[in-house]
Formats: structure tokens, sequence, C-alpha cells
């Protein structure tokens, strides 16, 4: 299989467009975006409330465990769609394979039921 130049010209278009729409997007709403600004309007909150205290306090670790747990099943799926496009092309051998890579990523799963790390307490 012989790869030119010219297959990545549709790739570099796509990554064009999307830059080309995100910096439309940005340009457009600071345009047409409200403008008024003011002591309470700048200031930093969060949900309505003021700040109290140090933003340094320690989140609990399982907000990390479940963002780690968001990231691995997101990278599935990104293994996931290649394989499925190419699904006939790849026969039962890609079938096993992706059984496995499944199985190993159920075994992770079903890990972290058992150490009720979904658990929010």
């Amino acid at each position: 299989m012989q790869i030119s130049q010219l297959d990545f010209i549709p790739v570099l278009m796509q990554i064009a467009l999307a830059a080309g729409f995100v910096s439309l997007t940005i340009w457009v709403s600071g345009k047409l975006g409200p403008k008024k600004h003011s002591k309470i309007k700048d200031s930093n909150w969060e949900c309505g409330l003021e700040s109290l205290g140090s933003a340094r306090i320690p989140f609990n670790v399982k907000y990390f465990l479940v963002a780690i747990l968001f990231v691995l099943f997101d990278v599935e799926v990104i293994f996931l769609y290649p394989w499925a496009i190419n699904f006939q092309e790849l026969g039962w051998d890609g079938l096993a394979k992706m059984g496995i890579f499944l199985f190993i990523l159920l075994i992770g799963l079903l890990y972290e039921f058992k150490k009720k790390g979904l658990e929010w307490d």
C-alpha cells in the first residue's frame, strides 16, 4: 500500500476547518458579547458563594480515581472506533484480539467495583 502526501489533504482540511471554526467562534463571541465590567462581576467566585479559606485544601483521592477511570475508558473508545471501522478486514483474528482487550478492561472495572472506587461517600 503506497501512501502519498495527497492522502493527508483531507486530514489537513479537517484540522484547518476545526481551527477556523474555533477561532471564528471566539472572535465573534468577543465582538458580540457584553463588555460591562465591575468589581463584583470581575471577582472570582464558585457556585455563588464567596471563597473562604485557602485554595490549597486537598481533594478526596476518589475524585482523582474517577478522573483516571474516565480517561481510561475514553481511551478504550479511541481504540474501539478504528477496530469497528475495519471489522470485516480484521476477521476472526481481530475479533479475538479485541475480546482480549475488552476482557482486560473488564477485569480493571471489576477491580474498581470491588475496591468501591466509584462510590461517593
